[in-house]
């Protein structure tokens, strides 16, 4: 029952996560290239993403050491098996690294724009951790076309 409820609710945050970062990162690049000033719209737009997807992250943890679909705790299935395995693989190796550098990526973004002097450096620097973070994530997540039972929701 909680196993279902946390797969949920990760799958209907992802989405939460990808519109967030969508915004941020064309209002980063938007306000880059014209040189606007950055506002405290800016700065909830790219701390509300921040915390998105962090909260994205902890369910994705959770999920990791309680899903059967990543059978490295409890089972007797060796490693080797799970390498060869397309699915085991995907969600024990290739999801978590892919989701974790991209919110390390979104992390050193936030924290360095809020450092920087200029308006114009705070947009450009969000704009290429996050865009970077982004196409990670979208490489990294189990599209229905991608991954045998995967769904949209």
């Amino acid at each position: 029952m909680l196993y279902n409820i946390l797969v949920h609710a990760h799958s209907g945050l992802r989405w939460i996560v990808l519109l967030l970062l969508l915004a941020a990162v064309i209002t980063s690049f938007r306000k880059w290239q014209a040189k606007d000033d950055y506002t405290s719209g800016d700065n909830k737009l790219y701390l509300f993403t921040l915390i998105a997807t962090h909260t994205q992250v902890l369910l994705g943890l959770i999920l990791y050491f309680i899903s059967p679909k990543v059978p490295i705790f409890g089972s007797d299935i060796d490693f080797g098996t799970i390498m060869k395995e397309t699915l085991y693989r995907f969600y024990t190796v290739e999801h978590i690294t892919g989701m974790l550098i991209a919110a390390v990526l979104i992390t050193i973004g936030r924290s360095r724009s809020r450092r920087m002097g200029g308006a114009t450096q705070k947009h450009r620097t969000v704009f290429t951790f996050f865009a970077l973070g982004l196409l990670i994530i979208l490489v990294s997540i189990p599209w229905p076309f991608r991954i045998p039972g995967a769904g949209w929701f």
